[in-house]
């Protein structure tokens, strides 16, 4: 309920800037209304098991983290921007170290099913291309012991 209204407020808010502006402006704005409103899907700082710096934009940064016992998701990286200033293309590398359960590094698009990058002790590096929409990297966890760091740019 608190992100409907926080949408809803978005949505007004934009309107009244939008008066006056013309259709690149109305369409920069617009873009700029659904980036913030995607950035409400990741994991809040504070509630991160590790640490995480950002980078130019939502998509990109690093994190690093030491887990013990951890269930769970944490949605790291991504957002909805319907025209990314940076590109549509994100390269990602990662170690993923687990002592002890399971965890996977995944990337979500839109409605499709999640993508696993990385499931096993060892190493991903790939470059991705972001269909406009929603896009998130997160990594899921069950009784996850072990560590990951992982870099986007």
């Amino acid at each position: 309920m608190k992100k409907i209204v926080l949408a809803l407020a978005f949505v007004l808010l934009g309107s009244f800037m939008l008066a006056g502006c013309s259709k690149d402006e109305i369409l920069n704005h617009y873009n700029n209304i659904v980036q913030s409103a995607g950035s409400i899907e990741l994991t809040g700082k504070s509630s991160l098991q590790g640490e995480k710096e950002k980078g130019i934009d939502d998509y990109t940064g690093t994190y690093t983290a030491d887990y013990a016992s951890f269930s769970g998701t944490e949605y790291l990286f991504g957002g909805t921007s319907i025209k990314r200033e940076a590109g549509k293309e994100l390269s990602i590398d990662c170690t993923l170290e687990i002592t002890e359960g399971t965890a996977k590094v995944f990337w979500i698009s839109g409605s499709d099913e999640a993508v696993t990058l990385i499931e096993a002790t060892g190493t991903y590096s790939d470059t991705i291309t972001l269909p406009d929409g929603g896009n998130y990297i997160g990594i899921e966890c069950e009784n996850f012991t072990g560590n990951i760091e992982l870099n986007i740019e």
